[in-house]
């Protein structure tokens, strides 16, 4: 049985389970519909993002 890697996962209601729980997507409060990304996906990633932007500055002026 092959599984499906483009399931999305609830980031929230995933830590303390002993599964990963399913996002229920539109149902959910955390969603962002026209973008179809989860709002705590897009936060981590914008922090990873600025992060690498202060690295690579941090770099280029030191």
């Amino acid at each position: 049985m092959a599984i499906q890697k483009d399931i999305p996962f609830c980031p929230l209601m995933s830590v303390a389970a002993n599964v990963d729980m399913v996002c229920t997507q539109e149902r959910c409060a955390w969603y962002i519909a026209n973008v179809k990304k989860c709002s705590m996906y897009l936060l981590g990633y914008n922090a990873l993002i600025s992060a690498n932007t202060k690295q690579t500055a941090a770099k280029k002026s030191g």
